[in-house]
Parts: structure tokens; sequence; C-alpha cells
């Protein structure tokens, strides 16, 4: 068997494509960035055309840059930021809109209207998900209303819908010749459209919505010995590897964490915060605004679920003080300029840009900077966007608790702002739990590797996974318990200062 697994992590900002060894280790990687169209306020888009070339030029230069070829790959796994939503003719492989990314709000009329006939409690009791601008059944519906001929090109089966997991895997596999139109059970669970418990399309949610059936791809496994399909001789890869594994990308997150266990959590810290529980083979349902969703699937075993507390805006909030505040230069300055400080000064950042998600689904709510005087600097300001990431993440812990009754002993934590040490500490203090990190932070890309391998025998089974997992850093809470509540308390007040800034009606 070939030495390595390749992955593709398609996620918000970037494309990425890494490489691992048995070990888990990784051998090499190639990122790109793409661009992030802004038409108006609420409105957040991507060129699927420029994330397909992006893919595959990551995917040429990794192995350019690690000297190996398609014939060193085992297998290949694609994970993907989830609910973002594209429509493209099957005939000529062209988008008929962008990409409307999971941030966008421009349907939360759509949204709105659901809760008030009570089709909202259906969504919630098949779907495990509650009626928000979030999930892409809703940007379906916007796009087949708003888009000339897009509706008559479903009907007639040219015009196919996909999250971008479908996307890529139907242009790695031939595209339009031939290309396979699926999409795995994770990524299935974000759209509103798939029963929890059957796991396939519901009628009834799509009548919801009047999406025709014969647009959606079909459902299958998170992990597949049996390949979706397998990369072309003439494309990016040049040459066959099997693709045996795709996961959204925070269900892909807890493989790569080895969170395969019932009350196993972990908190990936991206353009927004996941913080996924594992519930095993029980669909647990969310009384305290959380997200039920399918967590993975391999092969043909029972589907295991999870709680997931979605957060919409939290690394995104230190890209907004890069780039549109223009405080800092760089991601990581947010982390030096916030240390100038030894607390946020009394100033609460809620970075509720597309609305507030889990635990609140508010998509009324609006951004806030509050309690700001004279004394306030732009380091309070660096400061609470840190501390905002952390106390959205106590608001998901709390739910989560109350939901399962599991006690958070430990967070494992991934991503990128992991690399702000300031912030995890940050995190401990907050959450008054350890904060772990792995040595491998890129857990999303891993996770997708493991489901790949798992599948093709690469990995044996879970638990040579979990012997792969070595922690490389640890915080510990050192604030007292009046600090904690203190601030928790502030920052409560400061969230309801930013509902019912958007009138929905």
């Amino acid at each position: 068997m070939p030495d390595f697994v390749a992955a593709i992590d398609q996620g918000t900002t970037s494309t990425r494509a890494m490489i691992f060894d048995h070990s888990g280790a990784e051998i090499g990687r190639h990122q790109l960035e793409h661009e992030q169209i802004l038409p108006r306020a609420g409105w957040v888009e991507h060129d699927p055309v420029e994330i397909w070339e992006r893919t595959a030029s990551v995917l040429m230069s990794v192995l350019n840059k690690t000297s190996l070829e398609a014939t060193d790959l085992a297998a290949l796994g694609i994970t993907n930021q989830r609910e973002t939503t594209l429509v493209w003719n099957r005939k000529t492989g062209r988008p008929y809109y962008n990409a409307i990314v999971w941030q966008d709000t421009r349907t939360d009329r759509i949204a709105a209207a659901l809760d008030r006939d009570g089709r909202g409690d259906v969504i919630r009791q098949k779907a495990g998900l509650p009626p928000a601008t979030y999930f892409s059944g809703g940007k379906v519906q916007w796009i087949l209303d708003n888009v000339d001929g897009v509706r008559e090109a479903a009907e007639r089966g040219d015009a196919i819908f996909g999250t971008t997991d479908s996307w890529l895997l139907w242009n790695l596999t031939g595209g339009t010749r031939g290309g396979v139109h699926v999409t795995d059970v994770t990524n299935a669970s974000r759209t509103m459209l798939m029963d929890l418990e059957t796991l396939d399309w519901d009628d009834e949610l799509l009548s919801f919505f009047g999406i025709p059936r014969q647009m959606l791809p079909r459902i299958v496994s998170s992990s597949s010995p049996e390949p979706y399909g397998v990369t072309l001789p003439t494309g990016p890869l040049a040459g066959e590897v099997p693709l045996t594994a795709a996961l959204g990308d925070q269900q892909a997150a807890m493989v790569g964490q080895v969170c395969l266990s019932v009350g196993e959590a972990k908190n990936t810290y991206g353009t927004g915060n996941f913080l996924l529980l594992n519930t095993g083979e029980n669909i647990v349902r969310s009384k305290n605004g959380l997200l039920t969703t399918v967590c993975y699937r391999f092969g043909d075993a029972k589907p295991v679920y999870a709680l997931e507390g979605s957060i919409a805006v939290t690394g995104s909030a230190v890209q907004w003080l890069r780039d549109q505040l223009g405080i800092i230069s760089g991601a990581a300055q947010s982390e030096t300029l916030a240390r100038q400080v030894d607390d946020n000064g009394g100033v609460y950042f809620v970075p509720a840009f597309s609305g507030l998600f889990a635990p609140y689904w508010r998509s009324d709510a609006r951004g806030a900077i509050v309690g700001l005087s004279r004394f306030n600097t732009n380091a309070h300001v660096a400061r609470a966007a840190l501390e905002a990431i952390c106390y959205q993440s106590r608001d998901v812990v709390d739910a989560m608790e109350a939901d399962s009754g599991v006690h958070l002993e430990v967070l494992k934590v991934d991503g990128g702002i992991t690399a702000n040490e300031l912030c995890m500490q940050i995190q401990a203090d907050v959450l008054g739990v350890e904060v772990v990190k792995p040595v491998v932070a890129e857990t999303t890309a891993l996770g997708a590797a493991y489901a790949a391998g798992l599948a093709v025998g690469f990995w044996s089974d879970p638990q040579e996974l979990r012997a792969n997992w070595q922690e490389g850093q640890r915080w510990s809470p050192s604030w007292s318990e009046d600090q904690r509540s203190t601030g928790y308390a502030g920052w409560q007040k400061a969230v309801q200062r930013t509902l019912d800034w958007v009138d929905l009606e």
C-alpha cells in the first residue's frame, strides 16, 4: 500500500491540501486564499470557479513540494466549509450564481417565515436544526426564486445543488464527463432538508423550500471502502487516487481530535467557532439552542451523532480588526496589541455581523462594541475581540452541559486561533477548565485524511488513531470565580444590546 494519505480542506477563506503519513504527521501542505465577495450588507459570496482552480492548484503544488506522485497516495479525503451553497449546470459545469456562504444573511425573511407558521418545529424535529440563515435550504430557495432560468433548469434536471464537497467531488471525478454528484451525511445534515433518522432527503422538508428533489446529490457515508470515484489522470493529481472520505469541516475536526467516544468534545477556532460533543448513536434534541447533527458515519456502521454549538464570527472578528478597522496588520498582532493591557477596561465587543448563532439564534442582532470611555485604546478593543471568542464559547459550553448533563473537564482545541496563546489562556480563564491543544493543530484536514485512510485499511481501526494523538500545549485557569462570574455577567449585558437591531418583518 502507498505510504501517504492526502486531504483537501476547502475552508471559508482559503483552500489547502495536506499530506500525512501513517503516524498522522504532516508531510507537506500548500494553501491559497480566495476572494470574499461582499455585494451588499449581510451578503457573503465566493466564486465557485476560483475555489475549484485554487483546489487544483494546491493539490499540484503539494505534490511538487513533497516530490510525490499520485501513486504514493493511498486515498484522498475532502473536508469543507459547510452550508455554503452552489448551484451549477451539470451539462456545462458553469455555476448559475456565486456560492452563497454560510455567513450570508439574505435569507432572514425566509427563516423568519418558517418559524411564524409552524414549519420551523417540523424542521427542528426532522433535521435537528432551527430555521436560520446559516443553513443551505433557504439559500437554494433564494437562488431558485431570484436567478433567471434556474428553477426551470432544476425541474429539467440540469441545475444541480451541492455544498463545496459536492462541487469538488464532481470536478475531481470528471465534471461534465461523468463527475459523481454526491454529498456525505454530515454535510447533508446541515441543509434543513435531510431527516436525521432516515439519513435521506425528506419530501416534506423539500416542499417547505420549493426545491425539486432531482437537484440534490446522493447521500453517502463519510468514509467509504467503495470509493465515491477516482481522480482523473488528466486532473490536478495526474493519476487515479480513490476518493473515499468527505466530512463537513467541524465533523472532520472531531475525527482528527479522535473524539470518537460518547462525551468527548472539541472546539475548533476558525472563521467561526464550532464546539461539538459526541452523543454516540443517540439523537439528542437540544432544548438550549444547540444543533443536533450527524458527527460521522463510517461505511455501513450506524451513524454517530453530535450536539453542536455554532458561532458565526470569531477568527473573522480578528480579520475585521485588520481589514476594516486597520488597527492591526496581521492576525498575530492581535495578541501583541491585546497584551498591552491587563484586562478589557470595561469594553465588550459582540461581533454579531451575521446575527447571533448558538445558543441565541437571533438573525435580528448586529455587532456592537459597548462600554467605551475616553480611557480606552485600540488595545482594549483587541483584547475585547479575543474575549468575545472565549465568551461565545462559554455560552455554548453552558448550553451543552444543560442539554447533555455532561460537565466538561477538559476542552480539546484546534484551528488557527490556537496559535494565539493569550486567547487560549483567556479561554481557560473564562471556562474554568483545562484547555488542551494537540501537536497537530490542523485537525480538520487530519480528520479527512483519517476517514479516507480508514476506508482503505491504511489505518486498521480508530484505536490506531488514538495512539497518534499527542498533547502539544495546555492552559490552566488563573482567574478567580469572582473574576469569571463578573466578566461573564458583563458579556451577557453586552449581548442584550445587540438584539432587535434589524427588523425582520
